[in-house]
Order: C-alpha cells, then sequence, then structure tokens
C-alpha cells in the first residue's frame, strides 16, 4: 500500500491516477497522518462498494458507542432504567 503526502498528490495527480490501478489503494496524507484512502473501482462495482463502506462506517460507529457507553458504565443498566433513558429523552424533544 502507498502513502503519499498532499502536496504530492496535488502536484503528480495524473501519475497517481495510472499507479492506482496497480496499486488498488493509495493513503493520502497530510502532516504524516493519514486523511483520505483512494481506491480503484470500475463502473459495474461502484455502488457495491460505497455500500460495503457505508455499511463499514456503520458498524465502527456502534462499536464506537458501544465502547463509549461501556467506559461510562451504561452497559450494567436494567431494562427499566434503560426505558425510563429513552422516555426522559422523548419527554424534552420538541414536536
Amino acid at each position: 500500500m502507498k502513502f503519499i503526502g498532499v502536496r504530492d498528490f496535488r502536484n503528480n495527480s495524473g501519475r497517481l491516477w495510472d499507479e492506482l490501478a496497480s496499486e488498488k489503494e493509495i493513503i493520502i496524507t497530510s502532516n504524516g497522518k493519514p486523511i483520505a484512502i483512494l481506491s480503484s473501482v470500475s463502473e459495474s462495482d461502484i455502488e457495491e462498494t460505497l455500500k460495503i463502506l457505508r455499511r463499514i462506517r456503520a458498524m465502527d460507529a456502534v462499536n464506537k458507542l458501544q465502547q463509549q457507553s461501556m467506559m461510562k458504565g451504561k452497559n450494567k443498566l436494567s431494562l427499566k432504567e434503560i426505558n425510563s433513558e429513552i422516555a426522559s429523552v422523548r419527554k424534552g424533544r420538541t414536536k
């Protein structure tokens, strides 16, 4: 997997598009930290690729929420406490 800085990407994007076919993925970095992934796709699989990426992002978000919940001790709430919390939030919403 190839890593390339933002400046190099901006200055040599044409060459990178050619390399993407063989590399499959290129990581774009800013100040040495990854900020984006370029991934090769084809017309025939773009919808499936997007679906998979979105599913992975959703799963990652759920995992992060679960970890935060566990760190706060929320994983030990009873069903009654959970329902009370839901009712409280719903009550606070404006219609």
